[in-house]
């Protein structure tokens, strides 16, 4: 057996050494990572939830206020519908306030702010015959839902 040379146990051992540190740095650097990525993680739930939790205190808000005839049904259905669906409620929920839907559906195609200005009033009293008509086949089923809506969460 040949005899290793001093020099070259050194030079293994300080490679080893050097080697152990730089595996070391990026554990810690991993770790911190790590950390940093749950707290943001954290940080945009506790956004999402903020959200998530304003959005349904203005559909509790919306279905108040058509209860108390300040807001129509129409505008009060445009509303709630696209809120509901920033939500991304089960279809089971659509489905329980489908009122909603289908006279947000049903009125859709009539223009709304600026776009109504420009309409002529005779072109304004066509549009709110046509609401009156959809609001009239469908308020009662909107009413029972705003009053299932109240004190729910989504």
């Amino acid at each position: 057996m040949t005899e290793v040379p001093v020099w070259t146990l050194v030079v293994a051992g300080l490679i080893i050494l050097v080697l152990s540190a730089i595996a070391t740095y990026y554990c810690l650097e991993l770790r911190t990572a790590r950390k940093r990525q749950a707290q943001q993680l954290a940080e945009l739930e506790a956004a999402a939830d903020a959200q998530r939790e304003r959005v349904n205190n203005s559909i509790q808000i919306i279905a108040k206020t058509l209860l108390e005839e300040g807001v129509g049904l129409t505008e009060a259905s445009l509303r709630i519908r696209v809120l509901l669906d920033s939500l991304q409620v089960d279809p089971t929920v659509k489905e329980e306030f489908v009122a909603f839907y289908k006279v947000a559906d049903k009125t859709s195609h009539i223009p709304i702010l600026e776009d109504w200005k420009k309409l002529s009033r005779k072109e304004q009293f066509a549009f709110e015959k046509e609401m009156l008509r959809i609001e009239g086949e469908y308020r009662d089923f909107a009413l029972d839902a705003a009053k299932r809506i109240l004190g729910r969460s989504f």
